[in-house]
C-alpha cells in the first residue's frame, strides 16, 4: 500500500539535501519546498536566501523531484521576530530557533505541505521520532554532537506524528559522504549558523537596527564603575569579550565576564572569575512548559535537563506549581542560567519538553527566597 506523499523542507544545506536523498532512495513520493522567511535587508549587498534557494533548487533537480517555494516572511515576523525583539528590549536573551521550529517549520510549513497534497513532512534535523504511550515522541539524534532535540522541544506530538527526520539516525560525516556519493551540489557546503532564517551577521549591528542604544554603567562586584555599555540588550550572562573593558587600574589582566544585568538602573555587572558565585544558580523558575506529549509526566519528577544547546545532561528535580510555573532544582549549581533561554527536560533518549527560563537564584537572577513548590513526586519521568 502506497504511503502518503512527503514534502521535504529543502533549506539549501547538506542535511536537508540528504534527507530528501534518503527518502527518494526509499521509493517515497517526494517533493521539496524552500521557505523564505526573511525579507533581505543586507547592507553589504549579499543575499544568502537567494543562494540557498538556488542550492535547494539544484538539489531537487539532481534528485528529480518537484520543487516549490513559499514566502513566510510575514508569519516569521509576527510569530517569531517581534517576540525576539521584545525579549531583548526587556534585557533577556531569547532563543528564536525554538519558536521558529514551533511556529514556522512545524506549523506554517506543515500546513502548506498538506495543501500541496502531502500527508507528511521531513526536515534535516538531527533528531528522531519514536512512539511512547501510543503517541509520537521526540528522541535525541544519534549524533550527540549534532543532536537538535533541544531546539525541537516545543513541537507537539501531533506535528511529530506527521514528521520524519531521515538524518537523525546518522552522524554528520556519513551525511556528507552520502551527499558526495550522490553528487549533490551541497555536499561540501558549510553548515549555517546564526539566527534562524536570518543567518550569519554582525549580531550587534543587526540588533541595533531595531533596538536603540540605552547606555549604562559597567560595575565590578565591589560596586566600582569600570566602564560603560551601550545597552543591556547587546549582552548576555557568561559573556566574555565585546565588553570594551581595557586594563583597569588595580585589577589583574584576567578577562571579564558578564555576571548580571540590572534592568532597574541599566547596570551591567562583571567579574573576572569565569565561575563567579554571582553567575551560579542551583534553582530556576521557568514559564508554562511545552510538553511534547501534551501533558507533563507528573507534577514533580526527576529528569535530566539542559539550559543550553550541547550542554551535558544535568540531573534535576522538576516541580509544577498551581500557577503553571515550572521550578527546577539542580543537583549541582549551573553557570549562566539565562532568562529568555530554554530549559529542556529528558528522560533517557526521550525529550519531554521544556520552558523559558524566567528567573534564578543567582545574584541578579530575580529569585529571592523562593517558595518550595508543591507537588507529588513519582521519581523518574513516566
Amino acid at each position: 500500500m502506497a504511503r502518503d506523499p512527503i514534502v521535504v523542507g529543502l533549506s539549501g544545506g547538506v542535511d536537508s539535501s540528504v534527507a530528501a536523498l534518503l527518502l527518494r532512495q526509499r521509493g517515497e513520493a517526494v517533493a521539496g519546498l524552500f521557505m523564505k522567511n526573511w525579507e533581505e535587508d543586507d547592507r553589504d549587498g549579499t543575499c544568502p536566501a537567494e543562494r540557498d534557494a538556488a542550492d535547494a533548487a539544484a538539489v531537487a533537480e539532481r534528485l528529480g523531484i518537484a520543487f516549490h517555494t513559499r514566502n513566510f516572511a510575514t508569519e516569521y515576523w509576527d510569530g517569531v521576530f517581534e517576540h525576539f525583539l521584545a525579549e531583548h528590549r526587556a534585557g533577556r536573551t531569547p532563543n528564536p530557533d525554538v519558536l521558529c521550529n514551533r511556529e514556522i517549520k512545524f506549523r506554517t510549513f506543515l500546513e502548506h505541505a498538506l495543501d500541496l497534497g502531502a500527508g507528511r513532512i521531513a526536515t534535516g534535523h538531527y533528531a528522531r521520532v519514536g512512539r511512547h504511550a501510543g503517541r509520537a515522541c521526540l528522541l535525541r539524534g544519534l549524533d550527540d554532537d549534532k543532536d537538535q532535540s533541544y531546539f525541537l522541544h516545543a513541537v507537539g506530538h501531533e506535528a511529530l506524528g506527521r514528521t520524519e527526520f531521515p538524518v537523525g539516525e546518522l552522524r554528520k560525516p556519513a551525511v556528507r559522504a552520502l551527499a558526495a556519493e550522490a553528487g549533490l551540489p551541497t555536499h561540501a557546503k558549510k553548515d549555517s549558523t546564526g539566527i534562524c532564517f536570518i543567518g550569519e551577521r554582525d549580531f550587534r549591528a543587526f540588533l541595533a537596527r531595531w533596538i536603540a542604544p540605552r547606555p549604562g554603567p559597567v560595575r565590578a562586584l565591589d560596586g566600582t564603575r569600570i566602564g560603560s555599555h551601550d545597552g543591556l540588550a547587546f549582552h548576555t550572562l557568561g559573556q566574555r569579550g565585546g565588553l570594551g573593558i581595557g586594563g583597569v587600574r588595580g585589577r589583574s589582566e584576567a578577562p571579564w565576564y558578564v555576571v548580571g544585568k540590572a534592568i532597574d538602573d541599566d547596570t551591567l555587572w562583571v567579574d573576572q572569575d569565569r565561575d563567579s558565585p554571582a553567575l551560579m544558580a542551583r534553582r530556576l523558575r521557568a514559564g508554562t512548559a511545552h510538553w511534547v506529549a501534551g501533558t507533563p509526566p507528573a507534577t514533580r519528577f526527576a529528569a535530566a535537563a539542559k539550559i543550553r544547546y550541547r550542554q551535558p545532561d544535568q540531573a534535576c528535580t522538576v516541580s509544577l506549581d498551581d500557577a503553571g510555573a515550572v521550578w527546577v532544582d539542580f543537583e549541582v549549581p549551573q553557570r549562566a542560567a539565562t532568562p529568555g533561554q530554554s530549559v529542556v527536560f529528558y528522560d533517557g533518549e526521550r525529550c519531554l519538553g521544556g520552558a523559558t527560563i524566567e528567573a534564578t537564584d543567582a545574584a541578579w537572577g530575580g529569585l529571592h527566597a523562593p517558595p518550595a513548590p508543591a507537588g507529588r513526586s513519582d521519581g523518574r519521568a513516566a
